[in-house]
């Protein structure tokens, strides 16, 4: 494994970080924060430089990236703002990844080609009221209908399912006996009559957040299917893998961000008459910081090659979910606390470090359920 990044890799995240540092700075993250707007010109901006093409292959109109690659895009575009990254993370995994991977030649030629442009945004519907870590107890049903499927039901914490033109559902369509069975996974336009959107308001995420989406006799063409009917789960666990390196790079993009303020404010801000970065207390704070950051990266980049050698386990997968989201979290709090008041004011970003972070050991999975898969992949 090598940890270093070929000149093509630092010419990418060269070229990101300079078009971030242009059209999306911290003051225009924190209006889309503020006035709750999704981060569309900076968006666009990415889209007309070619990166939401960067894992799609030439044939589509991308670039044929890697996972490493991705992670580098995703870690830069989440230290500029990660709801930008989480956008980005969407597409890339249930409009690029899904497709490409489980999808018919008319499904990847009809999709992947305006995800690319970004001219299409994704988003993913699993969780229910009543099934949330527990997601494969899911209720709500396609039911067919001669050449369509009909979705009644309920979804819960569909994320940017509001700035988005399809969402990929996982639905019951049989009842087979072990829950994970009889569940297939359908590409559904959003705009679809019978379906209806709910903002839900949160603590953090405010650009672009999270929904509650009702489905009340969505008609859905069969060409909506993607793979098999019935095998679904296995679509779910696969993206989710996916999911899961995209996540990671972005909130370690972000973690790095606050730990910089954080750094460049305890060198600059003056008590007792010398910079509280001086102090011993404060120092180790950074110091723990630091390891933290540094050893969350190096999981990214082994968690990217794991992916690009085939290798990539469920237990993996529930380590970097579980170790990121944690130290994310734990990250913000502390250069929460470096800031004292000022942290705790809205006018300072750290505020929405805070906010955001606390989703990492929750959404997309909970650190607990992280916990409990490592614990079996090590037989207990």
């Amino acid at each position: 494994m090598n940890f270093g990044i070929t000149p093509d890799q630092q010419a990418l995240v060269d070229h990101v970080r300079t078009l971030l540092d242009d059209v999306c700075p911290m003051d225009y993250a924190a209006r889309c924060d503020e006035q709750m707007q999704p981060p569309r010109e900076a968006f666009q901006a990415l889209a007309r430089a070619g990166w939401l093409g960067l894992i799609a292959p030439e044939e589509y109109g991308g670039a044929g990236g890697s996972p490493t690659d991705l992670a580098l895009l995703l870690e830069e575009t989440g230290n500029h703002f990660e709801e930008l990254g989480l956008w980005l993370f969407r597409n890339f995994t249930y409009g690029c990844y899904a497709v490409l991977k489980h999808g018919t030649e008319e499904q990847k030629q009809r999709i992947v080609p305006g995800v690319v442009q970004g001219e299409l945004s994704f988003a993913f519907a699993l969780t229910e009221p009543d099934s949330g870590s527990d997601a494969a107890a899911l209720k709500t049903r396609a039911v067919a209908d001669g050449d369509h499927f009909v979705i009644n039901g309920r979804k819960q914490f569909t994320s940017g399912m509001d700035i988005a033109d399809y969402v990929l559902v996982a639905l019951r369509t049989s009842d087979l006996g072990k829950k994970q069975l009889g569940i297939s996974t359908f590409l559904v336009d959003t705009k679809l009559p019978g379906i209806e959107v709910r903002k839900i308001p949160t603590l953090g995420q405010h650009a672009i957040g999270t929904t509650e989406v009702t489905y009340t006799d969505v008609r859905v063409p069969r060409s909506a299917l993607l793979g098999e009917l019935d095998k679904g789960w296995a679509i779910c666990e696969d993206t989710l893998r996916y999911e899961r390196l995209c996540l990671s790079a972005a909130r370690i993009g972000a973690a790095r961000r606050a730990f910089e303020f954080a750094l460049d404010y305890a060198k600059t801000r003056t008590q007792f008459g010398k910079p509280i970065g001086s102090f011993q207390v404060t120092q180790h704070k950074f110091a723990d910081m630091k390891v933290m950051l540094d050893t969350a990266q190096t999981m990214v980049r082994r968690y990217a090659w794991l992916m690009e050698h085939g290798q990539a386990e469920r237990a993996d997968t529930a380590v970097i979910k579980y170790y990121v989201g944690e130290s994310y979290k734990t990250i913000s709090d502390v250069c929460l606390q470096i800031l004292g008041g000022y942290g705790y004011c809205m006018e300072y970003p750290m505020q929405r470090f805070f906010r955001d972070s606390r989703l990492a050991t929750i959404g997309g999975g909970t650190s607990e359920i992280q916990k409990n898969i490592i614990a079996a992949s090590l037989g207990l």
